[in-house]
């Protein structure tokens, strides 16, 4: 079972700020193949221990909050989690670990606020991303239209079809209009005009 350097080597050394965010099923494929013991783990409770300190909390956090994206990408697990990653990055930020880590990887403590459907997490997710994220202005900006999205639906409509979740009327119009990425070309367009 891997342990966390493990984790942060394959995640911030092997992948890199590249491959974060680009998906496809060859980046999935080793997610799985190579981190699915220690993610069910970590859905069970076992890997709590984890969470000590700057560099186990991240390798707990890519874990339960990206390696689950990649893992289970297209299904209700992706996101099953989130609820692990959450807890761990309220105590990160409490204790002041993610100040310890250093730019661009700090990003990983604040995504589980970002991720959470409730509108108080998200306005929590901003502050952070503005606040304590110097170096990548993107960052910041995801994490509104992020928040815009809570606010508007109280919900992610891209999780709905993978949790059993109807969508609305309203909820489906936005995922045909473009869904996430209308939302962040949105407040570029918007970010560009005010500059």
């Amino acid at each position: 079972m891997a342990d966390p350097v493990e984790v942060l080597d394959f995640w911030l050394g092997e992948i890199g700020p590249e491959g974060w965010y680009a998906g496809g099923e060859a980046l999935d494929g080793e997610c799985r193949s190579r981190f699915a013991d220690i993610w069910q783990a970590a859905r069970e409770g076992g890997l709590e221990h984890w969470v000590d300190g700057a560099a186990g909390t991240l390798a707990y956090l890519v874990i339960c909050d990206q390696l689950s994206r990649n893992m289970h990408r297209g299904t209700a697990d992706a996101f099953a989690t989130d609820p692990q990653a959450l807890a761990a990055a309220r105590v990160a930020v409490a204790q002041g670990w993610d100040m310890d880590a250093p730019e661009p990887e700090r990003q990983f403590f604040y995504m589980p606020f970002e991720h959470s459907e409730n509108a108080e997490d998200q306005a929590t997710a901003v502050r952070l991303m503005e606040e304590r994220l110097s170096s990548d202005p993107e960052m910041a900006l995801h994490a509104r239209a992020h928040q815009a999205v809570i606010a508007r639906f109280g919900r992610f409509p891209s999780r709905n079809a993978v949790l059993g979740r109807a969508s609305t009327a309203g909820e489906q119009a936005w995922l045909d209009a473009g869904g996430y990425g209308a939302e962040v070309r949105a407040l570029q367009a918007s970010h560009a005009k005010g500059a």
